[in-house]
């Protein structure tokens, strides 16, 4: 509670996303990252919506955000680029994007939002792309972004294509004046910002891609790393890690999001999580939940 208390408090990518999924889950509403993207007020996010606010338009603005993003949240990047369309790409910084859903979906539908009350316009994007999975297309989806936008799930990115024209859209709070201020301080904000990752972060990343091969092991992370194995207990001690609970813990998290997947049989996620029996994976599932994968998918549908 007092870190929620805390506005100038900084919470990590990966607690973002559990108190997000914990909430989700707790009020049944499996559309929460959308739900908040419709209440809340961009003002909260502080220095860098003013930054874009003042700026003449939407181009000018989102290309800030694309430099400032990391003062608001080190976890996600934005990407912002106007040619034969208006692309703004979401992309997490040192943190695998598979865990996530109900983040990416705030994130993209605030931004459309977003855009709209910089503009005063109701900007329809031409289309959404999105990495994750849904069993169904929800029917708020396509009313809240207009019935002609494509929306395709299990993409190989996070982004939101605007028509063209949306980049030279003028902003209704455009102040040449407050923006130069502005854009001082956040300069000075974003000169103090530390970007190195932690060693979680990076032990995360490297197993990410050798999970599916079996080469999750800490001789492979540590190679990819490029130091030895006993530097990287060593580092990870430093942090009250360990390397097998940092595994453990991956494979949990990926295995709960999965799931939800019904496309993927439970040999195929077993398979992902680099186990070669799907009886092997079933037997860790249940030590870490008390129950097996089909119970757990059953129980949530």
């Amino acid at each position: 509670m007092k870190q929620m208390d805390d506005s100038n408090a900084r919470v990590d990518m990966r607690a973002q996303i559990k108190f997000i999924n914990i909430a989700a889950d707790t009020l049944n509403d499996d559309l929460l990252g959308f739900h908040l993207a419709l209440e809340f007020d961009p003002r909260e996010i502080g220095l860098i919506h003013y930054v874009i606010a003042s700026s003449s338009t939407l181009a000018e603005g989102f290309s800030k955000a694309e430099r400032y993003c990391s003062i608001v949240n080190e976890g996600i990047a934005i990407r912002f680029k106007a040619n034969h369309s208006t692309a703004i790409t979401l992309r997490y910084v040192d943190f695998d994007r598979r865990l996530d859903r109900q983040q990416t979906e705030f994130w993209a539908f605030g931004m459309v939002r977003s855009c709209r009350l910089l503009t005063n316009t109701r900007i329809a994007p031409l289309q959404l792309r999105l990495m994750h999975l849904r069993d169904a297309m929800p029917k708020e989806f396509p009313s809240f972004l207009g019935l002609g936008c494509d929306i395709e799930f299990g993409a190989n990115g996070d982004e939101i294509i605007l028509p063209e024209a949306t980049a030279v859209l003028p902003l209704v709070n455009a102040d040449t004046h407050l923006n130069r201020l502005l854009i001082a301080y956040a300069e000075k904000a974003l000169a103090h910002r530390a970007h190195a990752a932690h060693i979680r972060s990076k032990v995360e990343r490297a197993i990410a891609p050798r999970l599916p091969h079996g080469k999750a092991t800490v001789s492979e992370v540590a190679r990819e790393l490029g130091i030895s194995q006993r530097t990287l207990a060593r580092l990870l001690s430093a942090e009250g890690l360990t390397f097998s609970a940092i595994l453990q813990q991956f494979r949990l998290d990926l295995a709960k999001a999965y799931i939800t997947y019904d496309d993927l049989s439970i040999s195929q996620i077993a398979w992902l999580l680099g186990y070669r029996q799907a009886s092997a994976f079933t037997t860790a599932f249940r030590r870490w939940t008390g129950k097996s994968p089909r119970e757990m998918r059953a129980a949530g549908s």
